[in-house]
């Protein structure tokens, strides 16, 4: 486009024509005769619910509920729009929906809820648990999005108990997976190890949390944890704006400032907002910085200034550099991984399994006919040889690309192969090699 003002014209034209919206619903079965008529509804729909009636496990047979996931919001942290409500937050969470069904065939209903909040306007918890439990007939699984914190937490997690099916709140949990497996690349490119690193994380809300709580499941140490919010550094005897998921980040360190939490560290990793750090903070971390500087649309410093400034591997949210953190890397394999297996949570285990998919897909040598995709959805890094070699891992490509066909596949696989291993899986997959495949298959006819 060449002005933003063609730009908001032509989205809203894309948002609004040719019929308003991005989703629309279709039939999965014929209807065009009398005979079909009577199948899809009276008299021989009395058939499957009268199984369904006496055995409500056959839902998953003969509804759609096997393949559906609602992508549940209030609109209250959006993007990086803020707090918009439910109505302004409906074309995201379309767009959800746009790419759960074009990477991973899975269908979504797009549900916005309104008069979820208390008198101060504010996220009341309380109310979308118990809207949200009701939905669990309909659904194979339910992704939360753009709740804001500190209510997101209290509503993941207590549904994820009172629930049977999959409740994954993606701001959360999406941005922790992907970072993750970027992270785990970038320190095996600089030399180091996850144990021994220290972390400098920027955002104390839903991503920040999650992100550091992840890759402590991951290896990391919490001692080597310094959180910074809006205030500055979480420290012991901090009293100020405290929380009891930012309390359990609260560090034994003289550091007061972003600027003095940097000096030595090893990872920063910011979920916050745009121009947070400078390169002097860059030059003042340890050699083979890595840096994740995930705010979007400007991140919290940009690729080639910090690495003018020392930083050994950068990556951010946008699409316009390299080793982006997007978060359809994740939740469409997820998803897909947990419904096949009919997965009753999506665990700790099948989080970490999703991360060292990603992982080792950027280090594994590329296939030819993956390679032709590559090139022409990246033509760029392409002819820049980012996906040369036995082993293509470098300081530029850290984390798989979007387009990858081989991203859902592989990352269903692991999900499906952790949730059945730590006893959340109802139905188990005998050959996960051939469920790959057919995956590969499936999704490159959709």
């Amino acid at each position: 486009m060449s002005s933003s003002k063609e730009f908001e014209e032509a989205s809203l034209k894309y948002h609004a024509e040719p019929i308003p919206g991005k989703i629309t619903m279709s039939s999965s079965k014929r209807c065009k005769t009398q005979a079909d008529l009577s199948m899809a509804y009276t008299p021989g729909v009395a058939i499957p619910c009268l199984k369904i009636k006496d055995n409500p496990d056959n839902s998953w047979k003969y509804t759609s509920r096997a393949n559906t996931v609602a992508v549940v919001s209030d609109g209250t942290a959006v993007l990086g729009l803020g707090n918009i409500g439910p109505e302004a937050g409906m074309p995201v969470m379309e767009g959800k929906a746009v790419l759960f069904k074009e990477f991973a065939g899975i269908d979504t209903m797009p549900i916005c809820l309104g008069k979820v909040f208390d008198e101060s306007g504010r996220t009341d918890a309380d109310k979308i648990i118990e809207t949200v439990e009701r939905l669990e007939p309909s659904f194979g699984g339910i992704n939360l999005e753009d709740i804001g914190a500190p209510a997101c937490f209290k509503i993941e997690q207590t549904l994820k108990k009172t629930m049977s099916i999959p409740v994954f709140h993606d701001d959360q949990h999406g941005t922790a997976i992907i970072s993750l497996a970027g992270i785990i690349n970038a320190i095996k490119v600089t030399g180091k190890k996850i144990e021994d690193c220290r972390f400098v994380v920027n955002g104390a809300g839903a991503a920040g949390i999650a992100c550091s709580e992840f890759y402590i499941s991951a290896g990391a140490k919490r001692e080597n944890f310094i959180m910074c919010d809006s205030k500055g550094v979480i420290y012991k005897g901090r009293t100020e704006s405290m929380t009891p998921e930012k309390q359990r980040f609260a560090a034994d360190t003289q550091a007061r400032t972003l600027a003095d939490a940097m000096k030595g560290a090893d990872v920063f990793v910011g979920v916050s907002v745009g121009n947070a750090i400078n390169q002097d903070m860059v030059r003042s971390m340890a050699s083979g910085a890595v840096i994740f500087a995930m705010a979007n649309p400007v991140p919290e410093i940009y690729p080639q200034d910090a690495l003018d400034a020392g930083a050994a591997v950068v990556g951010t949210g946008r699409t316009d550099f390299p080793n982006q953190v997007n978060n359809v890397l994740g939740f469409p394999g997820i998803f897909r991984g947990a419904l096949d297996v009919r997965a009753s949570d999506i665990n700790e285990d099948m989080k970490l399994a999703a991360s060292m998919a990603l992982a080792e897909i950027a280090s594994e040598k590329i296939p030819d006919n993956v390679l032709a995709i590559l090139k022409e959805a990246y033509p760029q890094d392409f002819a820049a040889g980012m996906f040369d070699g036995e082993c293509p891992m470098s300081s530029t490509y850290v984390i798989p690309k979007p387009f990858d066909p081989r991203v859902v596949p592989r990352v269903a696989r692991r999900v499906a192969e952790a949730a059945m291993k730590s006893g959340v899986a109802k139905i188990n997959i005998d050959d996960l090699d051939a469920y790959e495949q057919e995956l590969l298959l499936m999704l490159k006819k959709a």
